[in-house]
């Protein structure tokens, strides 16, 4: 128990320190495990071979992130991925594995031994890779989707991998019980690999079956969890839910996910593909939000955990004995996968910023790597040494995969100030509307405008929009709305109005204020994205400044003041008070307010805040009075 207490000390005190410091250097959660687990293994010593028995605990952090990423896809968008997984995916390992098979017959291994490397190191990081997409919002971008397909065949094809495995296996590569009991005692790296095969469970329901039964018990569980999904969860959610027990719904949450590993693991097939397919079943289900609530702080720290038992089971011993040779191979690996990736994305039309987030984020190896290694060498397939060496090369790749992701950063902020600027349509038309930006908040504006017989100049930047605006009828012009030369082809002399609706901040206020110094007596309508920018506006001109969730949000407080006991008309008032207020509070306080000043330090501007708070309770108060005695 003591032991279980100090080692759980250690690793949550060092998660707390060096995950937040790397999430604040930039550099992403994955990062900051990985480094608490190098501080707490090789640099300070905390933590020893019991790291390993952790992993096997931690791994199940991957095995919920992919039933998660189940819940998200339904069958039908799984089937529109089709293309992808068999098209993108499939080349992606195969290719890949026989480059890697290759350099290894370069370093003298034979073609079995190189053959098991090359598909063991064609998996990249499950793990580590959908984290920090997830983070940086790069999950639903056209690289992002495009990654995803190729992890999910790769975490398909471990199947098949591990099923393959043992025909590798060659005599010259045996080693006797000496030799093992030798590599066990080196340290954790060969430790995990013979230890592995002892955490799994004893039971097999394919053990001693001939090949079409071991097929039919397989597809037999396949079905199985696709029908419990379809008829089995429903009703236990709702006998759950009688029981009035919030901590049950976690119990049965963590049941699913737990029991579909277990039954995968009888028949052979990767825990992580069964709990994928039932998220997959049971994500149009009306339990799917809840679940997702009841797992993700637990996937959250399991993977955290398997992080950091991999930065602290990185043998660094190993690495300084041969550095040159360890990290040429870390590169090699990383340059060989990404010249594979480069040359696939680009043929299934992956370009600029995409093509670099698909090729940067899969080029390392991935956590099925410590698996495939260590089975490979218990079914003799690779020798203790080689497996030693390349444990610590997926290691590292892994280590340095947020550099890869902050080298993509770098690549994209740079394609998006180098865009070649696009010619802009000639404009043949003026009227008395000029809107600069036609988004969602411009699509409005402008349908209004025009459905009231008001002739409207629409300039935007972006061809996609301007496109689907001309196929719905409405007429627009491709271009920059901050170019002079634009503005006054559209008619910025002679308009009387000018909306600036554009999504970029920075671009409105620029607009404002070169529309209000060329033209004083233009009514200029802005729209803003918070008050600090309102500040902005109003010293660069603006009229009218309109904050994007301003009038939506109000008319949602006035909806919750007549559901919480208010009438509509005195709901209404308490609306309409509120926003003159509000109107002459950002008067004042843009008086205030110092763009060099963060306005958390501005004194003068919190106390005339606080002040003018008080003032707003006040208006409320009285207004709710004079209602109340109109009213008797």
């Amino acid at each position: 128990m003591d032991t279980f207490l100090y080692q759980a000390t250690v690793y949550l005190a060092t998660a707390v320190l060096a995950v937040p410091i790397a999430a604040r250097l930039g550099l992403g959660s994955v990062l900051g495990y990985l480094a608490a687990g190098i501080i707490v293994g090789p640099v300070l010593g905390l933590v020893g071979s019991e790291t390993q028995d952790i992993q096997h605990v931690a791994e199940f952090g991957v095995v919920m992130m992919l039933f998660l990423i189940g819940l998200e896809l339904d069958p039908r968008t799984l089937w529109n991925m089709r293309s992808k997984l068999m098209g993108l995916g499939g080349p992606q390992v195969v290719l890949t594995a026989l480059a890697l098979m290759g350099v290894a017959i370069a370093f003298g291994q034979g073609w079995a031994p190189a053959l098991a490397i090359g598909l063991t190191l064609a998996l990249s990081s499950t793990a580590i890779v959908l984290q920090t997409l997830s983070e940086k919002g790069l999950t639903q971008t056209q690289g992002g989707r495009s990654v995803f397909s190729v992890l999910l065949t790769q975490d398909v094809a471990v199947i098949p991998i591990l099923a393959f495995m043992p025909l590798l296996a060659a005599p010259a590569v045996h080693q006797g019980p000496a030799q093992r009991a030798r590599v066990s005692e080196t340290g954790n790296v060969e430790v995990t690999g013979h230890e592995a095969a002892h955490h799994g469970p004893d039971l097999s329901l394919v053990e001693g079956l001939p090949g079409w039964g071991v097929t039919l018990v397989t597809l037999g569980a396949v079905v199985a969890v696709i029908l419990a999904g379809i008829y089995l969860v429903r009703p236990l959610f709702h006998y759950i839910y009688v029981s009035r027990l919030r901590e049950m719904h976690t119990a049965l949450a963590l049941l699913i996910v737990v029991g579909i590993a277990f039954l995968m693991t009888l028949v052979g097939l990767s825990p992580a593909l069964g709990t994928f397919l039932a998220g997959v079943v049971l994500a149009n289900s009306e339990f799917k939000h809840e679940m997702e609530s009841d797992l993700e702080p637990f996937k959250g720290l399991l993977l955290g955990l398997f992080f950091i038992t991999v930065g602290a089971g990185i043998q660094f011993g190993v690495l300084f004995g041969d550095p040159l040779r360890i990290l040429g191979m870390t590169l090699l690996l990383i340059v060989a996968k990404g010249a594979i990736l480069y040359v696939l994305g680009r043929a299934f039309g992956l370009r600029g910023r995409h093509l670099w987030l698909f090729t940067l984020s899969l080029a390392q190896a991935g956590e099925f790597g410590f698996v495939l290694l260590s089975f490979s060498l218990q079914q003799q397939v690779v020798t203790a040494a080689v497996a030693e060496t390349l444990l610590l090369v997926v290691a590292l790749s892994m280590l340095i995969t947020p550099a890869l992701f902050i080298l993509y950063d770098q690549l994209s902020r740079r394609m998006a100030d180098t865009k070649t600027p696009v010619e802009p349509d000639p404009i043949d038309i003026e009227g008395p509307v000029i809107i600069a930006g036609i988004g969602r908040f411009g699509q409005i504006v402008n349908r209004l405008v025009q459905a009231s017989g008001i002739q409207t100049v629409v300039l935007d930047h972006d061809m996609e929009t301007i496109q689907l605006m001309r196929r719905f009828g409405f007429k627009g012009f491709l271009g920059d709305p901050t170019r002079p030369e634009l503005l006054k082809a559209a008619g910025l002399d002679k308009a009387k109005i000018l909306v600036a609706a554009m999504d970029d901040a920075k671009k409105v206020t620029q607009l404002v204020a070169y529309a209000r110094k060329e033209r004083p007596d233009l009514h200029i309508i802005a729209r803003a994205y918070d008050r600090n920018q309102v500040y902005e506006l109003y010293r660069a001109g603006a009229n009218d400044i309109v904050r994007e969730m301003f009038d939506s949000s109000l008319r949602a407080g006035r909806y919750v003041l007549e559901n919480a006991g208010l009438t509509e008309f005195e709901a209404a008032a308490a609306e309409q008070t509120f926003y003159a207020h509000d109107r002459q509070t950002v008067r004042e306080l843009a008086e205030l307010w110092d763009p060099a000043v963060p306005t958390t330090q501005n004194a003068a501007y919190i106390a005339r805040a606080r002040e003018l708070q008080k003032d707003l309770e006040t208006a409320l108060m009285t207004r709710a009075s004079e209602t109340d005695k109109k009213s008797a």
